[in-house]
């Protein structure tokens, strides 16, 4: 990330107005999708969370995130611990991305939760989308046992439109091993050689088309300590050319991981490489049981 990027908490309104404007800019929103300043706001001056990446007084960046309570309550765990943050939105401008500018954010975020003395940050994401997996799974260590269906309904901005809004909702505990050696870099890098040759299910392959284009194909059920999904490399490229497409891989996804996750597996690891001649997405899944730290 470029060392003039600051990254500091949002208050003001104009700061809040800035972040509805990148909305639209980053995701195609309209003005019924958008979060408003009056939330933003509010949120922000009552325990919530709203930082900004600025480059030149430009926002070219925000994370906005609210206090919740965890689904399960554990009899006489301490208050702090009964909480989590809910990250509900991190934006960045189309061409500043592939900056750093979204891994920065939210390091940032999760400084500010631990000065709360939260453990655990939660938020969603497109499983097909590699690009966030990439970030969420393989840089930050989130982990993901939980698929939503449809959990916001029907979206008419540029990315979600046309599909129904399937999401990973991701376990970060930030406080965890696993996360403190991911942000450290000194993990040694994963391959999809590496991971096959260490016997690793491969539970579900792409089938490419002559042109590349990568089609769901069958797959197994999960018995392996370790399994492997593959997902496609550019799922926007496939929805726009193909709908229909894009919908057997929502339906693909959505048995398939559903499956997984049933059986007791827990997404824990993401590669992107070139295998075959084409770029490649794979998921790694783990069957364990101590999900925090994982």
């Amino acid at each position: 990330m470029a060392t003039d990027i600051e990254i500091r908490p949002l208050r003001t309104v104009e700061e809040a107005r800035q972040c509805e404007e990148l909305q639209r800019l980053a995701w195609g929103m309209d003005d019924l999708e958008v979060v408003p300043l009056s939330m933003l706001i509010t949120a922000a001056k009552n325990g919530g969370q709203l930082l900004g990446a600025y480059e030149g007084g430009r926002l070219i960046g925000f994370t906005f995130g609210f206090l919740g309570a965890r689904s399960a309550q554990q009899p006489g765990l301490p208050v702090r611990h009964r909480l989590k943050l809910c990250s509900h939105m991190t934006a960045v401008l189309p061409e500043y991305r592939d900056r750093g500018i979204g891994y920065a954010l939210k390091l940032a975020q999760r400084d500010h939760a631990l000065d709360l003395g939260l453990d655990l940050v939660t938020w969603t994401y497109d499983p097909l989308e590699g690009r966030n997996a990439a970030l969420n799974i393989g840089k930050l260590g989130a982990v993901c046992n939980t698929y939503l269906r449809n959990i916001y309904g029907e979206m008419n901005d540029a990315l979600n439109a046309g599909l129904p809004t399937d999401r990973f909702q991701v376990d970060w505990w930030i406080a965890s091993q696993r996360v403190k050696i991911r942000l450290s870099g000194q993990r040694p890098r994963l391959s999809y050689d590496l991971v096959t040759s260490g016997g690793a299910q491969i539970l579900s392959l792409a089938a490419f088309a002559s042109d590349g284009t990568p089609w769901p194909s069958a797959w197994e059920q999960p018995t392996g300590l370790m399994v492997l999904v593959e997902i496609p490399a550019n799922f926007q490229a496939i929805k726009r050319h193909d709908i229909a497409l894009a919908h057997a891989w929502r339906q693909h996804a959505r048995d398939l991981f559903e499956a997984c996750f049933a059986a007791g597996y827990i997404v824990t690891d993401f590669l992107h490489e070139t295998v075959a001649g084409w770029p490649r997405n794979f998921y790694i899944l783990t069957r364990q049981e101590d999900q925090s730290q994982t």
